[in-house]
């Protein structure tokens, strides 16, 4: 299984060094591939400006923007948007998409709160007719630059539920889910729901990726990790404190479990979301791999 790093660009204290120094030194450890996803109303830098970043600062791992609401934005601009970053990034990028679960962010963008599953996919086949050559409308040009890989970067669906793993398994690579903490009977549960659903649409078996929350190599990991969680999630109101504080996953013994279950569920890919901005989170995060393989 690949272990993929993402950027802690929802922390308080990420700045340009933050993308610079994890950037590079993820791109020497043995990480699969680095991200970050997308939030309008909140503290974080611009997903796309950063994973741009990310892009140029990088040679080998993948570029997994995990992942874009979709419907919150306009499809010809995503896709020049994505194509742009699969050049400069010589072909590395993987696109996570999905409907979000923040009205706040379409409001922002004066976009629709409504008919957005429909409207992903809708946009998702917009983005692979654009990328396919085909112009936004009669008479315009196509819209490039052409992506380096073949019909465009492959595309993961944040699919949670089963309705939405019955819509994505007509047209996505593949999911990619999320266990705040990292739980492996609900990663297992996401894993064995997606491959049903791409074996009842007559597809072969979807890339499965997964990840959690975590932190380590921070003085007092777990308050910290609680901390950071629940200010993530306040946006969806009171009631969360409970769930923030029984957060596990900030020893290694816990990242370890948590790593363990996703192997044994069969994915392809777990992507570790780290609390903490320090490049002592990395280094311990790469002294755990490297003590697994």
């Amino acid at each position: 299984m690949d272990i993929g790093i993402a950027l802690p660009t929802m922390c308080r204290d990420y700045d340009r060094a933050s993308t610079v120094d994890w950037c590079r030194l993820a791109e020497q450890g043995p990480f699969s591939s680095i991200s970050c996803g997308e939030r309008l109303t909140f503290r974080n830098q611009d997903m796309w400006i950063t994973m741009s970043a990310a892009a140029a600062l990088t040679e080998r791992v993948r570029i997994f923007v995990n992942l874009s609401v979709l419907p919150a934005h306009p499809i010809a601009l995503i896709a020049k948007q994505v194509a742009t970053m699969d050049v400069l990034s010589g072909g590395r990028v993987t696109l996570g998409v999905g409907v979000g679960g923040r009205e706040h962010d379409y409001r922002s963008l004066e976009a629709s709160f409504s008919r957005r599953h429909d409207r992903l996919d809708e946009g998702v086949a917009g983005l692979r007719s654009l990328w396919a050559g085909q112009p936004p409308f009669p008479g315009a040009d196509p819209i490039g630059p052409a992506c380096l890989q073949p019909g465009g970067p492959p595309i993961l669906a944040g699919a949670l539920g089963p309705k939405a793993m019955a819509r994505a398994a007509k047209w996505a690579d593949g999911i990619s889910s999320f266990s705040m903490a990292g739980d492996p009977e609900e990663m297992a549960a996401s894993a064995r729901a997606a491959r049903h659903a791409w074996s009842a649409a007559d597809r072969e078996p979807p890339r499965l990726v997964s990840g959690c929350f975590y932190l380590l190599g921070e003085p007092e990991p777990g308050p910290r990790l609680s901390e950071f969680t629940a200010e993530y999630l306040a946006i969806f109101g009171p009631g969360i404190e409970s769930f923030a504080q029984a957060m596990p996953t900030f020893t290694a013994d816990a990242v370890n479990r948590a790593l363990d279950g996703a192997e044994e569920a069969g994915l392809d890919e777990f992507i570790l979301v780290p609390a903490g901005t320090s490049l002592g989170v990395l280094e311990a995060t790469i002294e755990l791999i490297n003590a697994r393989e």
